[in-house]
């Protein structure tokens, strides 16, 4: 697939890097990536993946535009309150580059939806704002296969992982189980600083596209946290030894994906 005299254009930026050029530019243009959240962290997530013209993007996301939600979630405008989160995404990233196919998904992600959810795309971006919602998209990303960006924010604190299929711990070698309720505080009781959605997503947005290219490091085998108060990033790296997961070690105990009673601990 040749590129247009507008495509070349757009996106002559990346053309002219040798890590990308016209092969990479078309590899973006041919993947598909699913966002799951359209909130704090999937929102510039969503807005870069766009602008940089992956082909295809999905939002998952249930909700509505709250006036609370705009100090943080940029895809949304004040004229947006009331609407649904995936149609006011979709026509952001549409307004922003018309290349872009967006399919939105307004619904909550479940063990009874998720594998359907995922198996078209090539990434999966977790952007969701609780426990429950995480390791429901990691257990199904390793079962499936499937590579994904873990992200989380609260306070002026942030972290990522990424996860690729044998290469490195999922999200349950690290963490195992979600805390109990009401142990962790939720970003409406606790606040968050609205750029951190911006510095994270952005950072989750990255890993999808190198991930894409196939070029750098990824941020599987560590955990890249993030203080804005000290202005400090620490890459934290995990333990190699996966084979006792309960999902992706040698002997699984959790071979049906759970749906763990929901509650908000991080941004949306």
């Amino acid at each position: 697939m040749a590129l247009t005299d507008e495509q070349i254009e757009r996106y002559s930026r990346h053309i002219i890097l040798k890590e990308v050029g016209a092969k990479g530019q078309r590899k973006l243009l041919n993947a598909k990536v699913l966002i799951i959240g359209a909130g704090g962290l999937g929102a510039p997530a969503a807005m870069y993946l766009a602008a940089a013209g992956v082909g295809t993007i999905g939002i998952v996301d249930a909700d509505e535009v709250d006036l609370s939600n705009l100090q943080r979630q940029i895809i949304h405008q004040t004229a947006d309150v009331g609407k649904a989160k995936v149609k006011s995404a979709k026509e952001t990233m549409n307004a922003m580059n018309p290349d872009v196919t967006v399919n939105t998904y307004r619904e909550f992600v479940t063990s009874e939806n998720i594998m359907d959810l995922i198996r078209d795309y090539d990434f999966i971006i977790d952007g969701t704002d609780n426990f429950p919602a995480k390791f429901l998209i990691n257990d199904a990303c390793v079962m499936a296969k499937k590579p994904f960006s873990h992200a989380g924010i609260i306070r002026f604190k942030g972290q990522l992982m990424t996860y690729v299929p044998g290469e490195g711990p999922c999200y349950r070698c690290v963490f195992k189980n979600p805390p109990p309720k009401d142990a962790v505080p939720t970003c409406k009781q606790a606040g968050v600083i609205g750029a951190m959605g911006g510095v994270i997503g952005s950072l989750q947005a990255m890993e999808a596209i190198k991930y894409i290219l196939g070029v750098g490091k990824l941020l599987t085998g560590y955990l890249l946290t993030y203080d804005a108060i000290n202005q400090e990033f620490h890459k934290i790296k995990l333990p190699s030894d996966t084979s006792g997961c309960a999902v992706c070690g040698d002997h699984p105990t959790i071979t049906e994906l759970i749906d763990y009673e929901q509650v908000e601990c991080t941004d949306h």
